[in-house]
């Protein structure tokens, strides 16, 4: 005899009922994950593209959206600095090669959405024009002229602080550059654009410490504070820590010729390898979100790629052959390849350039950061400190001015000179270049127009130093730098 089903029926329209919330739930949850968290790998066609706009695992922490993003500096204008001359985010020095959807340095990468990340190039690319009115030359891996880093973090957080960084007004503007479907709309104003706001805003009060220091300016950036401020880095406190790290940013060409040397300005550290992961660490990846297999690739790139050759016909090679045998007799030592000195540190009682920098990063700061990540395999043990500052090999010279650790001396010329004979103001992050110096165009109104006012006054930005070779005759002098544009 067949059993009756007794089950009441409220009882099974409950259970469909569940069924139906479960499913929707899983739906909900898919369509968030897809929305929200999908990752969508990136696709280049050579390592150099790779490394211009190439993902370093920023996004996660620090991406900001693309589309919100992309429109900052049509709702803010005046919140960017200049005479309104550059547009967009050209006014911060940024580079922006046609057809790209973001400047050389910003990385594209879709987390859930599409989202805009700091790379390795937005500092570390040179640009250079041979006059005002001819073609900008990029040279990846070279020391960024024109790119002022903290001007772009000023201008994001004053952005966020503006009354009309609001969903209704950004995304009106969105609307002018693409059709988003009506969920990214919803997403976009009620979560997207709302904790983009909030996490500038937290940006800019963990930046706030740099208010009461000098100004980085166009082609400087402080490394190493903002990786020791950092509450889920190395957590120290700036109140209690007034130190300045206003560094020049350095080339990253030709990294083999530098195996075994102490790295960075105060050779803080000689194991290539943590200092390409420790630098994308401090441009905003984390442990769980750093690319490192990507990172050895663009490690690889960067130890074979030589830097590019001086460009102008102006050198002269007899006076050059004779800057050769001086450089052999008074820089070699230091700056040659086979030099006992080079790759070095320094004391710096006895370079006596700005000591600042050299203050910033301490034993403790070390202690910290070599304990960072222990979990892992890469983690770091080669994080130390320094009494001074490193003699650098000097590959690519000519287009690494302004010259010493921060930026202080404009050219060659300026440094071969006494630090009482250099200039004690000038004006950097202007990229013509001028030959005859060996260094930029740093004086003259369209300098002062485009580059930022440099006083060697202020604490950090001290010119002294460095004062090897300033003894020597004017002809001497002169063969030198002759000498210095066939490296």
């Amino acid at each position: 005899m067949a059993r009756k089903d007794h089950a009441h029926p409220k009882s099974r329209r409950w259970l469909t009922w569940l069924a139906l919330l479960l499913v929707l739930g899983a739906a909900v949850a898919a369509a968030g994950w897809y929305k929200l968290f999908r990752e969508e790998p990136q696709h280049f066609d050579s390592v150099e593209a790779y490394y211009r706009y190439g993902s370093i695992g920023t996004e996660p922490e620090e991406g900001l959206p693309y589309w919100v993003w992309r429109v900052l500096p049509d709702v803010f204008p005046q919140h960017l600095p200049g005479d309104g001359e550059d547009a967009g985010y050209a006014a911060l020095g940024a580079v922006w090669e046609e057809g790209e959807p973001t400047p050389v340095g910003f990385s594209l990468k879709t987390i859930g959405f599409p989202r805009v990340g700091i790379n390795c190039a937005a500092c570390h690319t040179a640009t250079y024009r041979t006059a005002a009115d001819g073609e900008r030359r990029i040279v990846p891996a070279g020391p960024h002229q024109t790119f002022d880093p903290q001007a772009y973090l000023r201008f994001l957080g004053d952005a966020a602080a503006d009354p009309d960084f609001t969903a209704d007004t950004l995304l009106a503007a969105i609307r002018e550059e693409t059709e988003l479907s009506w969920l990214d709309r919803l997403l976009y104003r009620f979560l997207i654009i709302p904790r983009t706001r909030d996490g500038l805003l937290e940006q800019a009060e963990r930046f706030s410490w740099t208010e009461d220091r000098p100004r980085w300016g166009p082609g400087r950036i402080d490394p190493f504070n903002p990786v020791k401020f950092h509450p889920d880095l190395l957590a120290l406190d700036p109140a209690e820590d007034d130190t300045i790290g206003n560094s020049d940013i350095m080339p990253l060409w030709a990294l083999d010729e530098q195996e075994g040397y102490a790295l960075h300005w105060d050779g803080l550290n000689d194991f290539i390898t943590e200092v390409v992961l420790s630098g994308a660490i401090g441009d905003g990846a984390r442990p769980d979100s750093l690319p490192v297999e990507a990172l050895g690739e663009l490690e690889a790139y960067l130890r074979d790629l030589a830097p590019p050759p001086y460009p102008f016909d102006t050198r002269d090679d007899q006076m050059a052959s004779r800057g050769e045998v001086l450089f052999e007799e008074t820089c070699a030592s230091c700056h040659g390849p086979e030099g006992a000195r080079t790759g070095t540190v320094i004391p710096q009682s006895e370079v006596g350039t700005d000591r600042h920098r050299l203050a910033m990063w301490t034993a403790e700061a070390a202690e910290r950061y070599n304990a960072y990540a222990e979990e892992y395999p890469w983690d770091f043990d080669a994080f130390v400190k320094t009494d001074g500052y490193v003699a650098k090999p000097l590959t690519g010279i000519w287009l690494r001015a302004p010259y010493l650790h921060n930026g202080s001396v404009p050219t060659v010329e300026d440094l071969l000179r006494p630090a009482g004979e250099r200039p004690e103001v000038f004006h950097r992050g202007y990229d013509v270049y001028h030959p005859e110096r060996l260094g930029f165009i740093h004086e003259g109104e369209a300098a002062e127009r485009h580059g930022f006012r440099y006083d060697t006054r202020q604490p950090g930005n001290s010119n002294v130093g460095h004062e090897y070779g300033t003894e020597l005759p004017a002809e001497d002098r002169d063969a030198l730098v002759e000498y210095l544009k066939t490296l």
